[in-house]
């Protein structure tokens, strides 16, 4: 049996009870050794056979999967974050099904959602975003048209944008194109949740500037929109002028005042 396990952000008490429990019980540990902590590690057993993928390929992988199974034992696939963003993770699971070896899959916590919780912010306000792209810069891997960072930013929406340090440039002028303004807040999150996490709050244009005044040339992610300014609307959710399931529209309540800060 293969289990995929997302690690989470970075600090290690951020990986699910259940991913800690796997790698535990692992007899054989493939982890992407340059993005996981190194104390997840520590959590395995004595016995544990550890190797690191940064030094592998896809087939020296799924033949260290196939070895184990056919010694009836227990695999962790240890991925970065969530398995299901940039984790390269359907190919090896499409090997391991033509192969006939089962396996699954154990969610972690997402460097997005991991920079939120730096920025202490939250991504989707009322009255400003609803809406949260997940995205990249095309690279050694290409980007369909359709999903172009212009095309994306046209939708005004909130953007959080992976795997792009190193075309910091090119990003700025491709979301000032699509619509966003050159003032538009923007903010690059270092590590997040690792003890080394760094937050630069920035501007769209100064996305550049900011990242090399810093010395950050990898492992951060951009965060792009408003919902890291001041004003929004008030959620309807805890408007006591707004009924739900559970309690009654207090009539005496406005519950009109939006914003932060006010």
């Amino acid at each position: 049996m293969v289990h995929f396990v997302g690690a989470g952000s970075g600090a290690p008490d951020l990986i699910t009870v259940r991913g800690m429990r796997l790698i535990g019980s692992a007899d054989v540990i493939i982890y992407t050794g340059s993005l996981i902590n190194p104390e997840l590690l520590g959590c395995a057993a004595k016995s544990c056979r550890l190797h690191n993928s940064a030094y592998l390929n896809l087939d020296e992988v799924i033949a260290l999967m196939k070895d184990a199974e056919e010694q009836g034992l227990t695999t962790v696939r240890l991925h970065t974050g969530d398995t299901s963003l940039y984790s390269a993770v359907r190919e090896q699971m499409d090997r391991l099904s033509r192969l006939g070896i089962a396996y699954d899959v154990c969610p972690g916590v997402s460097s997005f959602c991991g920079a939120a919780a730096a920025l202490g912010a939250e991504y989707t306000l009322p009255g400003v975003s609803q809406s949260v792209i997940i995205t990249r810069m095309a690279g050694r891997t290409p980007v369909r048209e359709q999903e172009s960072m212009r095309s994306l930013a046209s939708h005004q929406a909130t953007m959080v944008i992976f795997l792009s340090m190193g075309l910091l440039e090119e990003l700025t002028r491709e979301l000032i194109a699509g619509g966003y303004g050159e003032d538009t807040p923007a903010a690059i999150v270092y590590k997040a949740t690792w003890p080394e996490q760094k937050v630069i709050y920035c501007t769209v244009s100064g996305l550049a500037q900011a990242a090399e005044k810093n010395g950050i040339t990898k492992t951060a992610l951009v965060a792009v929109g408003y919902f890291l300014g001041d004003s929004y609307e008030l959620s309807k959710l805890y408007d006591a002028a707004f009924a739900t399931e559970y309690r009654s529209a207090d009539t005496r309540a406005c519950g009109t005042d939006g914003g932060k800060d006010k």
